[in-house]
């Protein structure tokens, strides 16, 4: 299970974070796209160091050599403005929309998002427009993770592992919550209970 930052900054924000690696957060993409590099850098550093192996930079891959992070996400844009270099030791995600462009990447990405599965909890008016659930039977892209994004919540876990995603990313179930940590907790039990 994944989460994604809120993309502006949570009161808290870093005491959240420290709490979710606790329970057990396995990665964490920071997308803060309106920082700046010093930003991201200053935001990286108030994170334990025993954490930084499970990090993944959406913006100012830069900083990823200077604080040990090998980890990596590529928006659409990027994915298709930049040729992929292959870095050893490097690990590659991206975001897509449609099963078509899932099924064409790279072998080079380890994973991707597929979104808007459901209407967005953090996003108005981001819903889906085709039902990924039934594109999910086209795919052909096997040596790519993918993971279901958008509007995923306790409620709807289950049924989104049980129609062929490999995983699922959460953002507003958590940052939206009055009790993150609690909604993590909650979120993550129900992953375990289908993987076991």
């Amino acid at each position: 299970m994944i989460v994604i930052t809120n993309p502006s900054a949570i009161a808290n924000e870093i005491s959240i974070l420290d709490s979710l690696f606790e329970e057990g957060l396995a990665l964490l993409h920071i997308r803060k796209p309106d920082f700046s590099e010093i930003e991201m850098a200053t935001f990286i550093h108030q994170i334990k160091l025993e954490n930084r192996n499970k990090l993944v930079l959406h913006n100012h891959p830069i900083l990823a050599e200077d604080f040990g992070i090998n980890r990596i996400h590529f928006s659409e844009k990027e994915r298709k403005d930049n040729t992929l270099i292959s870095s050893e030791g490097k690990s590659f995600s991206t975001a897509t929309h449609s099963i078509e462009d899932f099924n064409s990447l790279s072998s080079a990405f380890n994973y991707a998002f597929l979104s808007p599965v459901f209407k967005s909890i953090s996003k108005e008016d981001y819903h889906p427009k085709t039902n990924l659930f039934e594109a999910l039977n086209s795919r052909t892209n096997h040596r790519t993770k993918v993971i279901a994004l958008g509007g995923i919540d306790a409620k709807n876990i289950q049924k989104t592992l049980e129609n062929g995603f490999d995983d699922v990313a959460l953002l507003g179930s958590i940052w939206k919550n009055e009790n993150p940590i609690k909604q993590f907790k909650l979120c993550q039990q129900i992953v375990q209970s289908h993987f076991r």
